[in-house]
Order: structure tokens, then sequence, then C-alpha cells
């Protein structure tokens, strides 16, 4: 009786097995396409952070700019301060307008991330 036992279990096994192996193998092809696409929005989030993060840094630039303006040793004219705030303001919107263009390309480009996922 004792090797009956013995033999139960080994002749499971080999079912069990191929059920664990069908069951996971259905468990990963639910989980893919959901991995894949939270992947494309974590991708399209991280563009969106350098694209931020640039334009901060292009507003700092100009805020330093600035400060080196008004900040001059000898009292500047009208002019000058005027055309150097000229400048600033140009640099500040291209740089925003860079930013609302790039943001219009990553709608467009995480709504393809995601059509390619489905």
């Amino acid at each position: 009786m004792t090797e009956q036992q013995g033999d139960a279990p080994d002749a499971l096994k080999a079912p069990n097995d191929a059920m664990m192996q069908w069951w996971s193998q259905q468990w990963l092809q639910g989980v893919t396409p959901m991995a894949r696409m939270q992947l494309a929005w974590m991708e399209s989030l991280a563009e969106a952070m350098q694209f931020e993060a640039q334009c901060l840094h292009a507003l700092a630039e100009s805020g330093q700019r600035l400060s080196v303006c008004m900040s001059s040793e000898t009292p500047a004219n009208p002019q000058d301060i005027q055309e150097c705030y000229q400048q600033l303001m140009h640099h500040v919107t291209r740089t925003h307008m860079q930013r609302l263009e790039k943001v219009a390309e990553l709608s467009e480009d995480f709504r393809n991330r995601i059509w390619e996922e489905i």
C-alpha cells in the first residue's frame, strides 16, 4: 500500500505541471498588454517632464540674464534696459511656443503608442 501512495503524487504531478504552465501563459498574455500600455504612459510622462524641465531651465536662464541687465554697476539708460528686456521676452515666448508644440506632439505620440500596444 505504501508504494501506491508514493505513486499518487507522481501521477498527479504531470497534469498539475501542465495546468500550471497553461495558467501562467494565460495570465501573462492578459498582463502583458496592460504592462506595455503602462510603459507607454510612463514614457510619455517622462518626455513631458523633460519638456517641462527644459522650459524651466530656459526661464531660469532668462531670469538670470534679466538680473544681470538690471544689476549692472553703472546705471543703464532706459533703451539698454528695454532692449535687454525685449530680447528676454522674445526668448521666453519662443521657449513657451516650443513647449506648446511639444505638448501637442506628445499627445499624438501617446495615442500612437497606445494604439500600437492595442
